[in-house]
């Protein structure tokens, strides 16, 4: 579905990523985890878009995704969820679900979207006229991946989802994030810090490190392999 050949990205000479090459197929869960300062955010961005790279490629489903206008990357179904959220503040959460559902996708399909994302976050349906900008930090994070949901995509990328974010509801993001891949087989690519919870449930994981990948394969292999036990682990 996504392939990422020797993808260069530089921001002011300092280059941000170096030769990162990555695949995601049809249905999987991909995480990539990494420091602060690792690439991992320049990664999703350059999918989206908003940050064009000095040299590689990308395809989505056979297209050259850098030849197609970040604003209909979105119709292509790409859902993009970013880092810190993100959500319209002065909106209702309603509005701002109805905001997701603006692709063609999401429109043929929010009359089965919006019961599915209620069902998932239902503290969303309590708040569903209440204005986003006073939600916490999770009730917000379960908006913007509900967003996110509701433009009914083929590949949701999430950046750091449980940035800022106390333990417990971070808990419950990841296990919603897992029940949506498990029981609709979306296919989702996971940016994150927290390499456990990342990786615990992953089909093919990937390690960022200063732009470069350094380290990559399936779940078991990466969980078992030492370097990641020590670094990321804690093990």
């Amino acid at each position: 579905m996504l392939s990422i050949q020797s993808l260069d990205v530089a921001y002011g000479g300092l280059r941000a990523l170096s030769g990162v090459s990555l695949e995601v197929a049809r249905g999987q869960f991909v995480a990539v985890v990494g420091a602060n300062g690792a690439g991992k955010t320049t990664l999703f961005k350059t999918i989206s878009g908003t940050v064009a790279p000095v040299s590689g490629a990308i395809t989505y489903n056979g297209r050259d995704l850098l030849a197609v206008p970040p604003a209909e990357r979105a119709q292509l179904g790409i859902a993009h969820v970013p880092e810190g959220r993100q959500v319209f503040a002065s909106m209702t959460v309603m509005e701002n679900l109805e905001m997701g559902a603006y692709t063609r996708a999401g429109r043929e399909r929010w009359a089965q979207s919006l019961p599915m994302i209620l069902e998932l976050f239902p503290i969303l349906a309590e708040r569903r006229d209440q204005l986003a900008g006073t939600l916490s930090g999770g009730e917000q994070q379960m908006l913007a991946i509900g967003r996110g949901l509701a433009s009914a995509p083929a590949l949701l990328m999430l950046d750091e989802p449980s940035m800022g974010l106390a333990p417990a509801v971070v808990d419950l993001i990841f296990e919603r994030i897992h029940q949506v891949h498990r029981d609709q087989g979306l296919t989702i690519l996971l940016v994150e810090q927290r390499a456990a919870e990342a990786l615990e449930s992953c089909d093919h994981g990937y390690v960022l490190e200063t732009g470069r990948v350094v380290l990559q394969g399936p779940h078991d292999t990466l969980m078992s392999d030492p370097r990641v036990r020590r670094a990321y682990l804690g093990m």
